[in-house]
């Protein structure tokens, strides 16, 4: 009897332990008053600041809606300046609640850094841009090009493959720094400038004359991009990624930024569990019933995220392709909120 006590015992201390610290993140966040989020130092339509320090860009925005849900004030974020050689670091070492910051979920990332991808708010690929000069229409009639690369990345194994997978010729000319290989391509030591699509269309915007540059059709990799949270506080985790999911599902439910108030009156059931008016599934994450329409309210949904930041209503004007909806003809989905 007494060994079955024990055992009693040191499960309930387990699982107070556990609960503690499933908690600790949300916890630490509050007392600070505000989120912590790595983002990077400038790359425009995912996090830029402005000559006021205003920043703006997705992964901003999913910052703000975290802090929406907890505070209700999108206001109350500290964005910290990483490089990409710094972001695992400081989310390691506790500088940072999340990292947010166009990174690419990877099998050895998400096993090898003591941290979990949160869900994709991007989905990227590797494409090449190119003068319209050229009047190259498809990738694939590339073949003998000279082709600028940033080393250090992914970029180089990725060209390797597409252009020996496709029996083509090529050359490649490889620099240390993102700016120093758009330099190197605008002025013409290159034919081609290859690196993820996103960041071909921000990089573009750079150009003298970004009107006589292209990105071709072609995706040559697949780079899906998504926020990163440490390992062991699955209460966070699951803030994290609901926060995304919210505003994914609201699209699909059609709420907006304007509407949101009106749809909070509707009867239909899936509304009223996302609004917090029929269940408690806000409390179950550690928030409020209303964290829903903290998020809606502060960032708008997904679509309408995508849209100011790298579509229709920005200056990148990045055709929403696979990031459109499972039921218009993408692949961005999230979990039913029930």
């Amino acid at each position: 009897m007494k060994r079955v006590s024990l055992a009693v015992t040191l499960a309930a201390a387990t699982a107070l332990s556990v609960q503690a610290a499933s908690a600790q993140t949300l916890k630490t966040v509050k007392d600070r008053g505000q989120l912590s989020c790595g983002v990077s130092g400038g790359l425009p339509g995912f996090s830029s600041p402005d000559d006021k320090g205003n920043w703006t860009g997705i992964d901003v925005d999913i910052c703000r809606g975290i802090a929406a849900a907890i505070f209700d004030d999108p206001s109350k974020v500290k964005f910290v300046p990483l490089s990409a050689k710094d972001r695992f670091t400081a989310l390691q070492s506790g500088e940072i609640d999340v990292l947010s910051r166009n990174t690419t979920w990877t099998l050895s990332r998400d096993t090898s850094l003591g941290a979990n991808f949160t869900g994709v708010t991007y989905y990227d690929g590797q494409g090449f841009l190119v003068k319209k000069s050229l009047k190259v229409n498809s990738a694939l009639e590339l073949n003998s090009a000279s082709v600028c690369v940033q080393t250090g990345t992914t970029t180089e194994q990725n060209l390797a493959d597409y252009f020996k997978g496709n029996n083509m010729k090529y050359e490649v000319i490889a620099f240390a720094g993102a700016d120093e290989t758009v330099k190197a391509y605008e002025t013409g030591r290159c034919d081609v400038f290859t690196s993820d699509v996103s960041q071909l269309y921000a990089q573009r915007l750079k150009l003298a004359n970004p009107a006589d540059h292209v990105v071709l059709p072609e995706i040559i990799s697949k780079e899906p991009l998504g926020p990163m949270v440490r390992h062991g506080d699955d209460q966070w985790f699951d803030i994290v990624k609901w926060a995304l999911f919210a505003q994914i599902n609201a699209e699909e439910l059609g709420v907006t930024q304007k509407n949101v108030d009106e749809m909070a009156k509707s009867d239909k059931p899936d509304l009223k569990r996302a609004f917090g008016t029929d269940g408690n599934l806000g409390e179950q994450l550690g928030l409020t019933k209303d964290w829903f329409s903290r998020i809606i309210k502060a960032v708008g949904n997904y679509g309408e995220m995508y849209d100011r930041n790298v579509g229709a209503g920005s200056k990148l004007q990045i055709a929403r392709g696979l990031n459109n909806l499972w039921n218009k003809g993408g692949i961005q989905y999230a979990p039913p909120i029930r």
